[in-house]
């Protein structure tokens, strides 16, 4: 089964054929399966009035934090991976929708506590379970053998890439 790819792999084929452009498959295939994916998040996000970061502050409270006491500021910078800042912009549209609360931490008055409201709390597992099914319908293409070499192939490439 042919896809988009193939038609320009096949171009370069035939105009540079000494050169390997193979890694330009798997690239190019990654690129535009992240941009459809992504496509098709925006719509599941969009329906529960959320944008693609505030959904990853509100999945990793319920992921990171088991006993609903909250995690810090801190800890949500290092759980999702992104720059205080991002996480200070992401934390006051989460606030200002009363999804979050932010309060001082009384065990360190020098940190921030974030924690999910009870509406918060909806609204993730709502958009958690659209979500998951969302990406499963994007993977109904691939069978269950399929699908884990496919987890452990990108595993070992996201790895490499991560111990740069």
């Amino acid at each position: 089964m042919a896809d988009s790819v193939d038609r320009i792999i096949a171009q370069w084929n035939a105009t540079e054929p000494e050169l390997d452009v193979s890694a330009m498959g798997i690239i190019g295939r990654i690129s535009r399966l992240e941009r459809a994916h992504d496509a098709q998040m925006r719509e599941v996000f969009d329906r529960h009035n959320l944008l693609r970061g505030e959904f990853d502050i509100l999945a990793t409270l319920v992921r990171a934090d088991p006993r609903r006491e909250g995690l810090t500021a801190g800890q949500l910078t290092a759980q999702t991976m992104v720059t205080s800042g991002a996480i200070t912009n992401r934390l006051d549209r989460l606030v200002a929708k009363g999804y979050v609360t932010r309060e001082v931490d009384p065990a360190n008055r020098r940190s921030v506590r974030v924690e999910l409201t009870a509406e918060g709390r909806d609204v993730v597992q709502s958009a958690l379970l659209d979500h998951v099914a969302n990406e499963e319908r994007m993977l109904q293409s691939l069978n269950a053998e399929q699908r884990a070499e496919l987890a452990s192939l990108l595993s070992r490439l996201l790895s490499a890439h991560e111990s740069e």
